[in-house]
């Protein structure tokens, strides 16, 4: 990866204000590109006024709407009219949730995990109240991993929907979406599949994959703060409206109450322009770009894997070997988290220390988290120079 090419694709590399600061909080939200922030620039300039009317500005701003949802869709290998946006991700899945409630009869069961983030979990939790079973699949205590043959007993012909994450915010391991998906399947339940902290690292291609529903967050792959759901078409059809009544039959406008953050949608399109801008200057296609991205990612990773994994006081959460996870790792220590987080801002390093509303799985493995964990993410525009800051910082917090 050219990563001269890659940095200069983000202004963020260029602000004065972030110079000599080395960024290791994307597992927060990701800097945006440049193509994203022109399209937002230009929107907010020349189309800020209601779209798809008939006058120029709002015929161009109505069409860029749609290039976003079209060119997005296309590159996560699912029919345009498969994708919605939100507010947020865990707003979406609300919505969801309430669309499921209505689908389902009472004493129907809804499998969860608890390695998700929140946003997976606990609108569908909620509906424990108004009469859905919840079944719970257990992470391993120790690794925090989830493991397909423990799905396998909580399966039967009340299942009507099966969630868990792509990976965990704070495990970081890669879970089998295809395995996971046929066996949901093969029992006859649908499946959500929490894409947040996976879609950063590259878009997948959600049609190979098999859910029925995909979720993730913009602001998190380099572009404006939106949630971004996928609900296949054969789902979308049955699942109750949850938009206006008179929308009732466009799959886009089912399951967002709400009108979409116009300027923020179109500014989506920018996202699919830098892909695309990285595969011609690599000489690659589109959806090759994700491998791009992992290769880079899990040889600066697995370093720092090496070095924190059996360090004293230190207990890395999820595997050690990088070709395994995302390059989300999270380390419980023998402290709170946040001093050290902020003692490593002394060295120009940005961390975090928190629970990241991943407090299910770190009470699941033990861990206090109002002391919280300290984790240290980055994504492919963080270079080895970096994460060797990173390294030589920790040693000296720690």
């Amino acid at each position: 990866m050219d990563m001269e090419f890659v940095r200069g694709q983000f202004p963020a590399f260029a602000a004065p204000s972030l110079q000599g600061q080395a960024f290791f909080e994307n597992a927060g939200g990701s800097y945006a590109c440049r193509q994203v922030i022109d399209r937002l620039t230009r929107y907010y300039t020349e189309r800020k006024v209601q779209p798809y009317g008939a006058f120029p500005a709002s015929a161009i701003a109505g069409a860029e709407m749609d290039e976003a949802r079209k060119r997005l869709a296309a590159l996560l290998g699912v029919s345009d009219d498969e994708l919605s946006f939100g507010p947020s991700t865990t707003q979406n899945a609300y919505v969801l949730a309430r669309a499921f409630r209505q689908f389902m009869e009472d004493g129907e069961a809804i499998v969860v995990t608890n390695q998700d983030h929140e946003a997976n979990s606990g609108p569908w939790r909620r509906l424990a109240s108004e009469g859905i079973e919840i079944r719970e699949w257990k992470i391993d205590p120790e690794s925090g991993h989830l493991n397909p043959a423990d799905l396998e007993p909580l399966l039967d012909e009340k299942v009507r929907l099966v969630c868990f994450p792509h990976c965990s915010n704070v495990v970081g391991e890669i879970n089998p979406v295809v395995e996971i998906t046929a066996l949901a399947h093969a029992a006859g339940a649908f499946v959500c599949v929490d894409g947040v902290s996976y879609a950063p690292h590259g878009f997948p291609d959600v049609g190979d994959l098999g859910p029925d529903i995909y979720l993730f967050s913009s602001y998190k792959t380099y572009g404006p703060h939106q949630g971004i759901m996928v609900v296949r078409r054969a789902l979308a059809e049955v699942l109750p409206n949850q938009g206006h009544y008179f929308n009732g039959d466009v799959l886009t406008k089912r399951f967002t109450p709400a009108g979409p953050d116009h300027a923020q949608v179109a500014a989506c399109a920018g996202m699919v322009d830098y892909v695309e801008a990285l595969a011609s200057h690599h000489g690659c296609a589109a959806h090759e770009v994700h491998d791009l991205m992992r290769e880079h990612e899990t040889r600066l990773l697995q370093p720092l894997l090496d070095v924190v994994a059996d360090r004293k006081g230190v207990r890395l959460l999820g595997p050690r070997d990088a070709a395994l996870r995302a390059p989300t790792v999270a380390l419980a220590l023998d402290r709170n988290a946040r001093p050290v987080a902020d003692a490593l801002a002394d060295h120009e390093i940005m961390a975090g220390g928190d629970d990241f509303y991943a407090v299910r799985p770190l009470q699941a493995m033990g861990l206090d988290p109002v002391r919280g964990v300290l984790r240290l993410s980055f994504v492919h525009y963080t270079t080895q120079a970096e994460v060797d800051r990173l390294i030589t910082a920790l040693d000296q917090v720690l």
